[in-house]
């Protein structure tokens, strides 16, 4: 296998910065870094990054995460590993991640339910947080950049 060419964030370091400054807020909002990277891991499932498949479970076991836990994310709706506001964070990644599968992509119970469990600043920072790997994913994606490659 090899890459059509080299991840454009690093062929471009401004978009590196931003895009690592981005990623840095969410953390600095108080957000958990092991429900980071569930969210991370479970956007990257949905859009097939390989990459983000490969190396987000890795970090997020170097934060302390089980491999239980890890294994599940697919199924999240059907384990009972996750806490309410990690299901909370799940389904409003699964919405903002597959936006044009329906006519409501984010509907009110998602949202209202991530409401319950998160504050203005968290929910905000969440959303930025799945938003920008969603970026990574497309990236990674559309230069078919090889998995295993990137070791965090």
């Amino acid at each position: 296998m090899q890459a059509r060419m080299g991840n454009p964030a690093v062929v471009i370091p401004e978009a590196m910065q931003a895009l690592h400054a981005l990623g840095t807020l969410p953390a600095k909002s108080g957000l958990s870094p092991i429900l980071l990277e569930l969210v991370n891991l479970r956007a990257s499932q949905i859009n097939g990054c390989s990459v983000c498949i490969d190396g987000h479970p890795r970090i997020a076991k170097k934060a302390g995460e089980s491999d239980e836990r890890l294994f599940a994310v697919s199924a999240w709706r059907d384990t009972p590993y996750f806490t309410p506001a990690e299901r909370a964070a799940l389904a409003l990644t699964e919405a903002v991640t597959r936006v044009s599968d329906r006519t409501d992509p984010v509907p009110d119970d998602i949202w209202d339910e991530a409401t319950r469990h998160f504050d203005g600043k968290s929910l905000a920072a969440l959303v930025i947080a799945i938003a920008n790997i969603n970026v990574w994913n497309r990236l990674n994606i559309a230069t078919r950049q090889i998995a295993g490659e990137w070791k965090p």
